[in-house]
């Protein structure tokens, strides 16, 4: 969805020519999005990853085309092997080269606003009092923060974060932390992306690497439903807020990822 959107947004502007190469940092949705968009297109596709993204991600992306550069995620951002601070060197080196840049790119967060929003909006007969998701770019939060802010101002934005990220903990005391670590992929992070609009969230939850994984698994056994780490980070808070309620609510959450991208990891019991 938001890679259809930055590739049609980069092409009317001129930004990207037939040929020509797409740069993007990504934990890998993002990039398995710009592939499946970008390649039948013609272009070449780059993915600059974090080497704690499980194998089968990364086998994932580079079955589809794309050419993936791992790079450490121990390091913070201005270091030179930061993933970001990578990519967006790769792109200024490569003729004809476009860095997607999902963190800052407006295009993102204005297709959740234009699209996700509505189709939620819709599904739930218009009535929905609050939707848990994460942060990695903060586009899904930021768009559909903004439709529901106009749409239907009870709707409460609540942030699901792993432990170790600095959102939350900005959220609840408006302060910067050192950033930690965590296993958990796709959400989190060590500093507040331009698309992040944090004033738009209500509640946020710092959850464990055990909780979220605990709560995918248990996805799995009780519903049948197989996803990925992330989802299990939204699913804990979720039921978090649901919990403190005293009243009944209608919650919504993702289902960010398929859990078949992370076998060797979350659902592996020796790892």
């Amino acid at each position: 969805r938001i890679a259809l959107s930055m590739i049609d947004a980069a092409e009317r502007e001129g930004r990207l020519a037939p040929g020509g190469t797409i740069v993007e940092a990504t934990a890998g949705n993002t990039g398995l999005g710009l592939a499946q968009v970008g390649i039948p297109k013609g272009y070449r596709i780059v993915l600059v990853v974090p080497d704690k993204m499980s194998r089968e991600k990364i086998q994932h992306l580079r079955a589809l085309g794309a050419e993936v550069r791992l790079t450490r995620s121990n390091v913070g951002k201005g270091d030179p092997e930061y993933y970001q601070d990578m990519a967006e060197r790769i792109a200024a080196e490569t003729p004809g080269a476009f860095y997607v840049n999902q963190f800052a790119n407006p295009a993102n967060p204005a297709t959740h606003e234009t699209t996700t929003g509505p189709e939620i909006w819709e599904q739930l007969e218009g009535d929905v009092d609050a939707v848990v998701v994460g942060v990695g770019s903060g586009g899904t939060l930021t768009g559909l923060g903004r439709f529901f802010a106009k749409v239907s101002p009870k709707t409460e934005m609540v942030l699901a974060d792993p432990v170790g990220s600095v959102l939350a903990p900005f959220v609840k005391t408006g302060r910067m932390i050192e950033a930690g670590s965590w296993t958990v992929e796709g959400i989190g992070e060590d500093f507040i992306p331009p698309n992040c609009d944090l004033s738009l969230v209500k509640k946020a939850y710092s959850v464990t690497d055990k909780q979220s994984m605990s709560a995918a698994r248990e996805l799995l056994s009780r519903e049948g439903i197989l996803a990925g780490s992330s989802s299990g980070t939204l699913l804990a808070a979720a039921l978090r807020y649901c919990r403190e309620q005293t009243e009944p609510k209608r919650v919504l959450t993702l289902v960010c990822d398929s859990g078949n991208k992370y076998l060797s990891k979350v659902f592996d019991d020796y790892w």
